[in-house]
């Protein structure tokens, strides 16, 4: 049999190989802790969970979901952005609910790249933005995020030829992997290049619940212009630890919206609905769950940014998000830092190489390692030599 060129040019995903290369020191006795996939430890709410036992009981929850989802969520999903970032939303047009956040960022592509089309994609960034790219035939160009620039791209270095083939401008805050913050001022000026450039906006923001020290990360769609360029992705999952519920929405332009919706409607049969009356409990619930985890991360936060700055590592406490983001010593690529804390600590962190050819000289780790795993990972960074 022959495979279509897309597979084979397709790479096998970073955290599947993380996971295999952790399975496979596992089975030769190795006890690895590891701060590599953020995942949060902590369990979904109890509340969360009875909602669902309940809706689950239901037989009107039984049968095959709506694409589009069911209206109370849609209007749920409205109210929270009303109440969190005074966005207004009309739950009808600019609302989609997702089967995660990444099932609409793995599908966008197909709404805007044909064969030659680019997009242009955060270096370094979560893989998915290029990779549903390239599955549309379409090529990623990388944007540097640098740290003398805050980890914000540089709009104005695109090339004419290459914005001259460019229809989407991929944005990510709180960032994932450096744990960086853009401000709404960040965002009017990534609005205005796009309006100039013809370009649609995705701006992926699930991390904007997880933050730190009173910071209260802003929705790209507080920004001037931005629903008239482009959308929100969000998602349950980080905020409510939910990531086993797959659950998540885009928000914003309505003919994206209109775009995506078509594209999932041939291609899913929506979000059991069950999880659907789950996700409304939350988003129409007591907020208090969302403090308390911020205070279980904030407080691995600070022991782990203590311990790597032992070691020498240049680091500095993120505002928001789940990770933390750390210049490996001078002469040292990310790999092999990350290859000498598996072998001599069994400690597993993230290449930054893994993120895009910007994220060498970084790695990251994730603070969604239950406390007492950390505190032995800690314990066996402070004691390392590297």
């Amino acid at each position: 049999m022959r495979f279509a060129r897309r597979i084979e040019e397709l790479p096998p995903y970073l955290f599947a190989e993380i996971s295999r290369k952790i399975a496979e020191k596992r089975s030769q006795g190795v006890d690895v802790i590891s701060f590599a996939i953020g995942d949060p430890d902590l369990p979904t709410p109890e509340h969360l969970i009875e909602s669902l036992r309940n809706a689950a009981g239901d037989p009107a929850n039984h049968r095959y979901p709506e694409s589009e989802g069911l209206p109370e969520l849609r209007q749920a999903i409205a109210r929270w952005y009303e109440r969190r970032f005074g966005v207004s939303l009309d739950p009808e047009r600019e609302v989609l609910p997702l089967i995660g956040s990444k099932e609409g960022i793995g599908h966008i592509a197909l709404c805007f790249i044909d064969p030659g089309d680019v997009a242009l994609v955060p270096d370094p960034g979560y893989p998915v933005y290029a990779m549903g790219t390239l599955l549309a035939g379409g090529e990623a160009y990388y944007l540097p995020l640098r740290e003398e620039n805050g980890f914000l791209p540089d709009l104005e270095s695109v090339p004419a030829e290459v914005l001259g083939r460019a229809r989407t401008l991929w944005l990510n805050y709180p960032n994932n992997p450096t744990g960086a913050v853009a401000e709404v001022e960040f965002f009017e000026r990534a609005a205005a290049f796009a309006r100039e450039h013809g370009l649609a906006v995705l701006h992926d923001g699930p991390y904007s619940e997880v933050a730190f020290d009173g910071y209260r990360p802003p929705s790209f769609l507080e920004a001037k212009g931005a629903r008239e360029v482009g959308i929100e992705f969000h998602s349950l999952s980080k905020s409510y630890n939910m990531t086993g519920w797959r659950i998540g929405m885009a928000v914003g332009n309505a003919e994206i919206i209109d775009a995506l919706m078509r594209v999932k409607s041939n291609l899913d049969s929506g979000i059991p609905q069950a999880i659907q009356r789950m996700a409304i409990a939350a988003l129409e619930g007591e907020q208090g769950c969302i403090e308390e985890h911020n205070r279980v991360y904030q407080r691995r936060r600070d022991r782990l940014v203590a311990a790597l700055r032992g070691l020498g590592l240049r680091v500095s406490p993120p505002k928001a998000s789940l990770y933390v983001w750390a210049r490996v010593p001078e002469g040292t690529t990310s790999v092999e830092f990350a290859t000498r804390l598996l072998d001599e600590a069994g400690v597993v962190v993230t290449p930054g190489i893994g993120y895009g050819p910007s994220g060498e000289g970084y790695v990251r780790l994730s603070l969604t390692t239950p406390d007492e795993r950390l505190e032995e990972g800690v314990r066996r960074l402070e004691k390392a030599r590297l």
